[in-house]
């Protein structure tokens, strides 16, 4: 069996500096380490299984332990914690890496990428300290949401009925078209779904819903996890159309890895 592949985020931006979103990463560990030391381990297993969908296991870099989530199906995000006490006299009692793994990782720019990580680790911080989500406007849109439903419409004119499956497994989702109505509904954390609807009439929408929504993720943060979605589904209409004309945004969704490497056009950011 090939062994795993593991990315660091600066690969995917594969800018050949260092970025801004390895800067991101290293600045949430230095914040979130200390809620990890001395933590009793099976509670972070169950927060991990219950209210992530994540495992806890050991990936092989000597860590104490690593959090793995699936993002989308080859697209995983592997939350490296490891404890040294205070050896290098630096107050720096421990660090996570954030690796990210999976077929389809690479597609994913680390803008995405690491507001997920952002995301995830303000859900564990939030579930340790007993806290429940400060904002619940789940059912309002920001400005934001609807700046990205009108920019990100154009494209799902592109999706055929035979593109159903592919697109369900692509996303892990399930995926329904009724009378020309496409419904993608995805189960993102246990018990939070985000639903996507398009129709050429009416464009996008997006609701969120689940047992689990009020309890565990702000309104402010599942509207970034929808963005997220929606940048996946444009992400599969892009490779099924290559050989089309496409709307702008649909080449500004892929990281620069896979602009240089793999799509035939500039790299263009958001």
């Amino acid at each position: 069996m090939p062994k795993q592949k593991f990315w660091t985020i600066g690969q995917i931006d594969a800018t050949g500096v260092r970025g801004p979103h390895e800067k991101e990463l290293e600045d949430i560990s230095k914040v979130k380490y200390p809620l990890f030391i001395n933590l009793n381990t099976d509670t972070l297993k169950d927060i991990v299984h219950n209210d992530l969908g994540g495992i806890i296991e050991n990936i092989g870099f000597d860590e104490d332990w690593t959090i793995s989530i699936e993002m989308f199906p080859e697209v995983n995000i592997h939350m490296v914690y490891s404890f040294f006490g205070d050896e290098f006299g630096d107050g720096i009692e421990a660090e996570f890496k954030f690796l990210f793994s999976g077929e389809r990782v690479f597609w994913v720019p680390g803008e995405d990428s690491a507001t997920f990580i952002d995301i995830v680790m303000d859900l564990i911080e939030r579930k340790l300290n007993n806290k429940v989500p400060f904002e619940k406007d789940y059912d309002e849109k920001t400005e934001l949401m609807e700046k990205v439903l009108e920019q990100r419409s154009e494209p799902f004119i592109l999706l055929k009925e035979s593109d159903k499956e592919n697109l369900a497994t692509f996303l892990g989702a399930e995926v329904r078209n009724l009378d020309n109505i496409w419904t993608i509904k995805k189960e993102i954390f246990p018990e939070i779904f985000i639903e996507i609807k398009w129709n050429e009439k009416v464009g996008l929408d997006i609701k969120f819903s689940g047992d689990n929504l009020s309890k565990n993720i702000d309104s402010y943060h599942i509207e970034f996890i929808g963005i997220f979605f929606i940048n996946h589904i444009l992400r599969f209409i892009t490779v099924n159309n290559i050989d089309k004309d496409l709307p702008d945004i649909c080449y500004i969704m892929f990281s620069r890895y896979y602009t240089k490497n793999i799509g035939n056009w500039v790299h263009r950011t958001r």
